[in-house]
């Protein structure tokens, strides 16, 4: 008897329909064919010995087992529950006839219970698109599909649920994962904390009043920022209270960032969609794989770049970091999306995020602080030359930070909090959502030159004073555009409809890095 039975797989962030056709003929053995990888190969082993377990019998005839596509190769744990409830149905030992209606993935123990899979919201996303009445998922997988509501999506404990739900005879409302009491619990859970807590306030923060004022506009219009400045002068802090002052994503910035942390197999124990703009700050060790992505063969898994998706990208030491990682940033952060490429295969994945980096003036890290450095002048300059030009052309705001001396600390009063920055902000976007209504990006910083003519005209007082500083700074034709970048999100936030020469001139000032001879000038 042939069955089939609807599974999937991940391509990128997406997922694409796998059936499993199982058929049970006269003959002997076990053939599992179609592209498959070894641990889908060895599925066969954690599936009979889990049907074993449940009571269920391994016909003694000659089971082939297909995937298809067969052109398409299949990888991961996932297949187990389809080629499991294949079996049954094949076998005639249960009568499914709800089967061909649920998109089925999941992992089976040897007990069979079943086990959390990755890429379970891309997967739930296909079937909601080609129309399946459902997806049939482990319970911790299926918390990521928590808010569609709109299709049947169960969330099982082992293979007897599975066969509860296909054999349609029993009321399996209990097993809808927004009824089960582990998301009750996340829910409610969820809504005490409220808003995220980004662990440092604007308002702990002392001085750096300067420095404050750039981070504002970098999240006002999406700008990446580099600080420079001595070991304590507050770079670190400064970066993680941007998390307190980021907007909350948009349900559509919510449903692509949490299909790459789906993807990634990083999603959180969580009900729903990640909501939390994310902040990743990997070390400046890291490798170039585990920046940009990669793995082998169809197992190709997003990087840091594409997990900072819709958020914040801080890089610590970012002088530290290997050449080849700096210089392999160039396009995720000009493009908004990286590619990966293997003999077999290439996968895109989205990378539109702020890149927050801190880096040390020198080797020892306190030139401009009296004479507390002991950097040769070949040093400082040699040590700022690891970031290379082509790349903080790519960077709309440089900030140089100075400690805060000891006896204003004593002296400091309570700064502005996040919440109010937050407000600010808010609007900013607000008046950006409604420039951009129906282009391709949301924010200043994604304005491409056609959109920068269109949405940022100049008057002649302004392309003079233009004019004026490419002379005197000599900076590059993309500093030229993002300067005027930053100087519409200047203009956003004081809520002026036209940029203004003090805008330019303030956004020219973030530019220091482009200047001949940077370090002679602080």
């Amino acid at each position: 008897m042939l069955t089939h039975i609807h599974g999937a797989k991940c391509i990128g962030i997406d997922a694409v329909e796998v059936t499993v056709e199982i058929d049970i003929d006269r003959g002997i053995g076990i053939h599992l064919v179609g592209l498959a990888d070894v641990a889908v190969k060895e599925s066969l082993l954690r599936t009979t010995t889990a049907l074993e377990a449940l009571g269920f019998h391994i016909p003694g005839k000659r089971i082939v087992i297909n995937l298809a596509p067969a052109d398409l190769r299949k990888n991961g744990s996932g297949y187990d529950l389809p080629i499991a409830v294949g079996i049954i149905a094949a076998s005639g030992q249960r009568d499914l006839p709800r089967a061909g209606e649920f998109i089925l993935m999941g992992e089976l123990g040897l007990d069979g219970s079943v086990r959390p899979i990755p890429g379970a919201l891309p997967f739930a996303v296909m079937a909601r698109q080609t129309g399946y009445a459902g997806i049939i998922l482990p319970e911790e997988s299926a918390l990521e599909a928590a808010e569609f509501q709109d299709m049947q999506v169960y969330g099982v404990g082992g293979l007897g649920d599975v066969v509860r739900i296909l054999e349609g005879q029993e009321d399996c409302r209990d097993l809808l994962i927004w009824n089960t009491d582990r998301c009750r619990r996340l829910h409610q859970a969820r809504k005490r904390r409220g808003r995220a807590d980004a662990g440092v306030d604007f308002a702990d923060i002392i001085g750096q009043e300067g420095a404050k004022r750039g981070i504002e506009i970098a999240a006002a219009g999406g700008h990446n920022v580099i600080m420079v400045g001595s070991p304590g002068s507050g770079k670190s802090s400064l970066a993680k209270a941007m998390a307190g002052i980021l907007p909350p994503m948009t349900t559509e910035e919510a449903l692509v960032t949490s299909k790459i942390y789906s993807v990634a197999g990083k999603a959180s124990a969580q009900d729903g969609l990640v909501r939390i703009r994310p902040f990743r700050a990997p070390h400046y060790s890291a490798s170039l794989p585990a920046i940009i992505g990669g793995g082998g063969g169809d197992s190709i898994l997003p990087g840091e770049v594409s997990l900072a998706h819709n958020g914040v990208l801080f890089l610590d030491e970012m002088g530290q970091m290997p050449k080849s990682v700096l210089e392999a940033l160039r396009g995720p952060v000009e493009d908004r999306c990286v590619s990966i490429s293997r003999l077999k295969s290439k996968v895109e994945f989205p990378s539109s995020f702020m890149l927050v980096a801190a880096s040390n003036p020198c080797p020892c890290g306190y030139y401009g602080e009296g004479d507390r450095c002991i950097c040769t002048p070949t040093q400082r300059q040699n040590y700022l030359a690891r970031l290379s030009g082509p790349m903080m052309d790519r960077i709309d705001i440089h900030l140089w930070l100075h400690p805060v001396p000891a006896d204003r600390i004593m002296r400091a009063r309570k700064a502005e909090p996040s919440e109010a920055v937050a407000e600010r902000i808010l609007k900013a976007r607000n008046l950006q959502t409604h420039r951009f209504a129906g282009e391709d990006m949301s924010v200043n910083a994604g304005m491409s030159l056609k959109q920068i003519e269109r949405y940022c005209p100049l008057s002649e007082e302004c392309k003079s004073t233009l004019e004026s500083l490419m002379l005197k700074m000599g900076f590059s034709m993309r500093a030229y555009f993002r300067m005027i970048k930053v100087a519409r999100t200047i203009a956003d936030l004081e809520g002026s409809p036209d940029i203004r020469p003090e805008h330019l001139l303030e956004a020219a000032s973030y530019r220091f890095l482009d200047r001949q001879n940077a370090l002679n000038l602080r």
